[in-house]
């Protein structure tokens, strides 16, 4: 008989980390474990407080599924068991990895996917003054992508900064639905001037109709306002790319899912993560093997990650070694 638990984790971050909402030095995951006895299969998820999420929420969703998953339920039926957000992705991606050990391949063999030797993400760059994030970016100049966290008054000039201090680096934006309506046709000119790559979520989710109505001089992502599949309809004409997180689909099951409806809707992929360990991440890299960007660099972010964990060179990481997952 399957066995389910899961530990609540605070993970340190390296410094602050800050975004239009906020800034925090800690960020808590909750890790799923699944036994059949013989072999053990790990997810992680990162509540999320912005979908109204907690901790102690999140874990009793999970608790709450234990009698089924000791009944053996699979990860299609856990798609209507449980409902899309941070619980249910710990729960697929636990089922994802008790599979992938019971079969004796990896994961993205199961899912079928070519995965790729070597990924290149990208790396956060804080929301601060533009003199500090030239700083911060005069210091990653090296890595070939980075997301700059926007939000304020102060948007073009921190931009600017960084595209100074960081010539040869490609360029993401997000401003975590921290831009107005009105200032649209200014701000996503001047960032196509600065050779920024892609708009992260300008708008806040629900708000953003006005995306539809403006030129798009630099390709626009949903992030807030695209969770999952049900999610498509609402982004359409508004966005270029969407940006698949697990925490948000509700696991990897549902991600491959959206994957494949968001590219026959035109939409690009773009792979994102919360603030959270190379457990969280290793899910993830099935999709930023299909992605054409990825932003997985949650580890990177951290005072420390666990072990074993995904290897990072700089902005590459390799495949998920087996003792980590899938």
């Amino acid at each position: 008989m399957r066995r389910l638990t899961h530990t609540i984790v605070a993970l340190p971050i390296r410094g602050a980390f800050t975004i239009s909402r906020g800034s925090r030095t800690e960020t808590v995951v909750v890790v799923v474990e699944i036994t059949d006895g013989y072999v053990s299969g790990r997810g992680e998820c990162v509540p999320y407080a912005r979908y109204g999420e907690t901790p102690a929420s999140v874990a009793a969703q999970i608790e709450g599924m234990a009698e089924a998953i000791a009944g053996g339920i699979d990860r299609l039926a856990l798609q209507s068991a449980m409902p899309a957000g941070a619980a249910r992705n710990a729960v697929d991606c636990a089922l994802w990895d008790l599979e992938a050990k019971r079969a004796g391949k990896r994961a993205w063999e199961i899912a079928g996917i070519t995965m790729p030797e070597q990924l290149t993400t990208a790396y956060t760059l804080s929301l601060d003054t533009p003199e500090a994030m030239a700083t911060a970016a005069r210091k990653a100049a090296h890595r070939p992508l980075l997301k700059l966290k926007l939000g304020g008054s102060e948007d073009i000039e921190r931009v600017r900064a960084v595209r100074s201090a960081a010539p040869d680096s490609e360029l993401i934006v997000d401003a975590n639905e921290g831009w107005q309506p009105d200032q649209l046709p200014v701000l996503m000119q001047a960032m196509a001037d600065l050779g920024v790559a892609l708009i992260e979520q300008p708008l806040p989710a629900g708000g953003d109709g006005a995306l539809a109505d403006v030129p798009h001089p630099v390709p626009v992502c949903a992030d807030e306002s695209f969770h999952d599949r049900t999610s498509l309809a609402d982004v359409i004409g508004r966005y270029d790319f969407v940006n698949i997180k697990l925490d948000k689909t509700g696991g990897l099951t549902e991600a491959l899912a959206a994957v494949r409806e968001a590219e026959r809707a035109g939409l690009g992929i773009m792979v994102g993560c919360m603030l959270a360990s190379s457990l969280s991440m290793a899910p993830a890299t099935l999709v930023a093997a299909v992605a054409r960007f990825v932003d997985l660099d949650g580890p990177l972010l951290l005072a420390k990650d666990r072990r074993p964990g995904l290897v990072y060179k700089g902005s590459t990481l390799g495949r998920p070694p087996p003792d980590l997952w899938g």
